[in-house]
């Protein structure tokens, strides 16, 4: 049976803004220190090694329930400590252990409940949103979260006030007990005001470069405009925090060096260091990138999925410096915010400053695309390196919110590499599933080996106990 089949099918068209809207002495010094070189590198570029026209061979695969009894799971870690425990990021402000022996310790490793502005139990966008251990991890104990915080006084123009404050925050596990943080070694890492409750982005992650990587969105709203939206280049259309770059940290990816004992460093290979833009950006032009992640193996390329407004959902390949487009663009279409609905007839290719818009690896069509869609929004994966699926190697998995706002119907894709252009995608048909996975999907995770995970619930909103995380797994 094949397991793949391809997405052309036209979906029931519903509309919903959500996040929805990775010897010889001298011999292996040198092995070690050209692979530094080309993990650091990395970061900054990208070379798909990834063969094109790869078929995975037929299989059964399925999920294997990891965690239940969760209210919205967003995110799997493991910890980089040789302990083999699983560290799972509920939205409403609680993170949980899954240990080596696969149970789930009874009590949380962190609970910040009374850190996060309130949360809508119907849908919410924001909460405790990431997690990212320090790459000494094992021997500082160091840890990283992104959360929202209740917002600064004031606002950001007259009438208008802040939302919130999306926040880094370090943290220390607990002496003496691994399986607590000590929840008075908070350090404030950075905030940036928020003016809308949704497009907080929310991924953070540490690269083979050893720096933090920070996605936030544009702001929030619709059409990249509104108060706290800034005017940008492209008068044609209204707004925004994705073309800016000086005025705020809105709609970009951010990389920091957090190894200091307050705030943050600026690294000095980020793109706009000595140049117009702000230091922390590594790159800019996205509407909410919700969730990013690092290849493990490779060139450790950056994949991020960012959610569209109206018609197309996209994921692409990040690199240093690199203008994703927004707002003037929606995936590889000219965006028009008169009528979001319908595309411009053209747009620029490039920026005032001669950066060209780069377009995406991966487009989906929205529910609400009048030619048919397949995704209230899109959920940015991983790419496999794990053993358990050797037919999934190097192809990178991601995923759909929902087919449906009303419905939890999300669905899993595996995406074909190719030289030039959209790559192709196709849907994962899980054995004992084969429609859809009955949840609406609100992440991934990857531990150390490269083991794919799914975080989901049936509810819309942060409420209730159907959160469920799996992994992707041969069955019988």
């Amino acid at each position: 049976m094949n397991l793949m089949k391809m997405k052309n099918k036209p979906k029931e068209i519903f509309a919903i803004d959500m996040f929805i809207g990775k010897k010889q002495l001298q011999g292996i010094y040198l092995f070690l220190l050209l692979s530094f070189t080309v993990a650091f590198s990395a970061c900054d570029k990208i070379s798909d090694n990834s063969p094109d026209n790869i078929s995975p061979a037929a299989a059964s695969i399925g999920l294997e329930l990891i965690a239940d009894n969760l209210v919205s799971p967003l995110s799997v870690v493991e910890a980089p400590d040789d302990s083999n425990r699983l560290f799972i990021v509920d939205q409403t402000g609680k993170i949980w252990i899954v240990g080596a022996d696969g149970n789930k310790i009874a009590e949380p490793f962190l609970d910040i409940t009374s850190k996060l502005i309130a949360l809508s139990p119907q849908y919410d966008e924001r909460g405790l949103l990431s997690l990212a251990f320090h790459p000494d991890y094992k021997t500082n104990g160091k840890f990283y979260i992104f959360y929202t915080a209740p917002p600064n006084p004031g606002g950001p123009e007259p009438g208008a006030n802040w939302d919130h404050i999306n926040r880094v925050a370090e943290f220390k596990v607990l002496s003496g007990n691994p399986d607590k943080a000590d929840m008075g070694s908070e350090r404030i890492v950075l905030d940036s005001d928020q003016p809308q409750g949704n497009h907080n982005g929310g991924t953070i992650a540490f690269c083979a470069d050893g720096y933090l990587y920070v996605s936030i969105g544009d702001g929030g709203g619709g059409d990249d405009v509104g108060p706290g939206h800034v005017p940008d280049w492209y008068t044609v259309n209204e707004g925004g925090n994705g073309q800016d770059i000086e005025a705020n940290l809105l709609g970009n990816i951010l990389r920091i060096d957090v190894n200091c004992a307050t705030g943050y460093l600026i690294p000095k290979s980020n793109p706009f260091v000595g140049k117009k833009g702000k230091d922390e950006i590594f790159a800019f032009g996205f509407r909410n990138p919700y969730r990013f992640s690092f290849d493990m193996g490779g060139q450790h390329q950056l994949f991020a999925g960012d959610a569209g407004q109206e018609l197309y959902e996209e994921i692409s390949i990040v690199t240093k410096g690199g203008n994703y487009g927004w707002n003037v663009k929606e995936g590889t279409h000219c965006f028009n915010t008169d009528d979001p609905t319908t595309n411009r007839p053209d747009c620029p290719d490039e920026d005032p400053d001669g950066r060209k818009l780069i377009d995406p690896i991966i487009e989906v069509n929205n529910v609400k695309n009048p030619a048919g869609g397949i995704a209230v929004t899109i959920v940015g994966g991983n790419v496999y390196r794990g053993k358990t699926i050797p037919e999934l190697d190097g192809r990178y998995i991601f995923g759909t919110f929902s087919q449906s706002p009303e419905a939890p119907t999300a669905e899993l894709f595996i995406a074909q590499s190719k030289s030039s252009g959209l790559w192709s995608y196709e849907e994962i048909i899980l054995k004992d599933l084969p429609n859809d996975l009955g949840l609406f999907l609100k992440g991934f995770g990857q531990d150390l080996k490269g083991e794919i995970f799914i975080t989901g619930s049936t509810l819309l909103g942060p409420s209730g106990n159907t959160g469920k995380v799996y992994k992707l797994a041969m069955v019988e």
